[in-house]
Parts: C-alpha cells; structure tokens; sequence
C-alpha cells in the first residue's frame, strides 16, 4: 500500500505493506462546497440555531471582532465577515479587530485596503488600564477581560476549531477565556496541558470559559473548520449554543479510530510552513503517542521550522527531557504547553524529526534527524505494525 503524505506542500510518497498497514476509521470527507469567504458568509446568513445575523445589528453599534490564533484562511474569513458588518450597516470605523497576543502583529497587513478604517488592537493582559472586571464564576474567580471587548457592543469570534491540550476543543468560548483575560488568569491554565482525547464532558478550561462568556453576553461565533493543508473545510455561525455544533463537525472531519496499537508512527504535518507553529508540531507527536505504546518509533514529518520560546530553549540546554516538568512550572514561559507535550512525548518514545531545523536543534530537542522519504521508508520497513498520520497536528485518534 503506497501513501502520499504530505509534508509542507511537497507528497512524499511512502509504502506500507498491507500486512502490517493500521488502518484508520473515520467518516468520509466531503469535497469543499465552497470558498472559505462563501462558506463564511452562508454561516453568518443561516447561523445555527439563530436568524441571520443581519437582524442582531444596528447602525451605532460597536462591534469587536475576535480573531483568535489558529484560525485556516484567516483573511478572506476575516475580510467576509467585515463585508457583512458593512453590508448590515456598521461603519467601519466602528469595529476593532482584537487579537490575542498568540497572533502576529502583522497579521493584519494582508487585509485589503477597503478595510483600513477598521481599528486594530493586539490585546495585553498585563495592561491593567485595558481590563475590565465582568464578574465572578461560582468557584470566585475574579474575570477580567479585554477593555474593548467587555465595552463593546455586540461581538463576533472569529476562531479555528481543533483540538487542544489545555480544553481539549480549541476555539469558540475558548478564544474569548482565558485569551482575552488577565496575565494572571492565563498563566494559571499554562502548563495544565493533557494528551487524553477529549469526550462528551468539557474539560475545566473549556466549562469555565463557557461560564465567562455567560458572563459577558451574548457573542456570535464564527467556527472554522479546516481542512486537509491550507483549506478551510467548514464554517459555522451560531450563538455560543452553537459550540455543540462546531465539536460535532471538528469530530465528523477530523476524529478516527484505529484498531490495532501501531509500533511506528509516521506524522505529517502539511500547510504552509511559515504558519506551522511549534505547538503544531508537539500536537502531530501527541497525536501518534495516543494510540501507540510507549517505546514505540514516532517520524514527525515537516517543513516547517518554527521559531522555539523560552520552554523550547529551556528543553534544548538539557541533557534528556526528564524534569523539564518542573523546570518548565518554574519558568512559566509562553511556550510552556508546547514545550511540556514535546518532553512528555520524547521522553517516552523514541522520536525522529524530518523539519527545517539544522541537525544539531533537532538532536537538542531529543529527536533523531530525518532528511529525505528514503530515511522515513527504512523506518517504516523496520516496524511491524504502522500507522501513516496525513495532517497529524489536527487529528485526533483513539484506539477503538
């Protein structure tokens, strides 16, 4: 059975005997039905649960749009869902874009030019002058938001839904707490991360970050789905009761099970590799370790070489990643959740690494390098049972 997987934008064609080939079950996968701007657009018309969102507007509103990290085709969502404000009657100079601070400040450079008069705010939780106090949740967390965001009007959350270490479903209430929170809030989820698959039960971050978005009204949210590389499979639109719907459709296209624990793993991570981030890469190795047994061979296959935080550097100046679980609580860096699912991983498994780095930051980071598909094949004819990953950092599998 001959594969390609691709890597970055490149197939590397591999070859696994039937024999000792583990399948993945999954549903199958539609055909785009449409451009990412059009499938934004008919979720902001036919929302979930909701009339069109037209009808929630008015002229003198301000209105701030969320755009969280992570989000597949970022600009002409974006620019989609501008158009509709403008076409509903919002003046554009009456709308902020507010990022978390995860997003490049320079992100918004690519939005065309008839949107200029929208405003733009990187939000800084350290800024106490732009928080504002919402409210309290029944545990008597003290909730401070962005200042813009909690003032605002009426606002719409642009996020990519995926799965994530810290609430299991990344995106929707998520992107709103603790993103937009204080410093302290954010840092007291940092680290908190697991590699159990997410269920039918919120994790803490995602149930309390519902129970702040109650707490600050009513928000539209706009749910990216993405698709295979670059693309965008889905969008949907919805009030937060449409969160449920987005998990479901995140799930249809990206959940599997496999029925047989695999000894080797090979991990793609396709997309462009200027927008792969490291966290990216430690969620494709989290990926394979769910459903393969410790001591088993992980390839981790990218094009990517993403810039390393404090937790990565921290990683590489140590001689094996045990202990980096309570380096990393000490030091509290950005990249903390990356970094602590990058030494579980390689502490447990023994990892190769096909990526842009040099040789010697893969063997820093505890990885063996890999450079070309004849490596990643040797590999594969060495293993008894093995799984190939197509777009591992956004799967999630399980044993069946």
């Amino acid at each position: 059975m001959s594969q390609d997987l691709i890597v970055g934008s490149a197939a590397w064609l591999l070859s696994v005997p039937p024999a000792r080939a583990v399948a993945v079950t999954h549903a199958p996968v539609a055909a785009q039905p449409a451009s990412p701007a059009e499938l934004t657009r008919a979720a902001l018309d036919r929302p979930v649960g909701f009339e069109p969102l037209r009808r929630a507007l008015t002229p003198d509103d301000r209105v701030t749009v969320v755009v969280d990290s992570g989000v597949a085709q970022v600009v002409p969502v974006v620019e989609a869902v501008l158009a509709y404000l403008r076409d509903a009657g919002v003046a554009l100079g009456s709308v902020t874009l507010l990022t978390p601070p995860e997003v490049p400040a320079d992100w918004a450079a690519a939005l065309a030019v008839e949107f200029a008069p929208v405003r733009r705010e990187a939000h800084d939780p350290a800024d106490r002058k732009r928080l504002a106090y919402v409210g309290s949740t029944v545990d008597a967390r003290r909730i401070y938001l962005n200042r813009t965001l909690a003032d605002g009007d009426f606002t719409v959350v642009v996020s990519g839904r995926g799965y994530d270490p810290l609430a299991g479903y990344a995106g929707a209430e998520c992107a709103i707490f603790p993103a937009l929170g204080d410093a302290e809030n954010r840092a007291a989820y940092q680290g908190q991360v697991s590699i159990d698959a997410p269920g039918e039960a919120p994790w803490p971050v995602r149930e309390e970050a519902t129970e702040v978005v109650a707490l600050l009204g009513m928000p539209f949210f706009v749910q990216v789905i993405a698709g295979a590389g670059d693309a965008v499979q889905d969008v949907i639109g919805g009030l937060p009761t449409s969160s449920a719907e987005g998990v479901r459709r995140q799930d249809a296209r990206w959940a599997g099970t496999v029925a047989e624990e695999p000894d080797t793993v090979v991990a793609a991570v396709s997309g462009d590799p200027a927008q792969t981030t490291f966290l990216d890469l430690a969620k494709a190795l989290v990926c394979a370790a769910r459903v393969a047994p410790q001591g088993s061979r992980i390839a981790l296959l990218t094009a990517a070489a993403p810039e390393l935080g404090a937790g990565a550097a921290m990683l590489r100046s140590m001689a094996a990643p045990s202990g980096a679980k309570r380096r990393l609580a000490r030091l509290k860096p950005a990249d903390w959740s990356a970094a602590r699912l990058w030494a579980y991983v390689t502490r447990t498994y023994s990892v190769f690494l096909a990526s842009g780095y040099p040789d010697d930051v893969a063997e820093s980071l505890f990885t063996t390098p890999l450079h070309t598909p004849d490596e990643v094949q040797r590999l594969i004819d060495g293993g008894e049972k093995v799984l190939l990953v197509p777009d591992a950092h956004k799967t999630l599998l399980t044993l069946a």
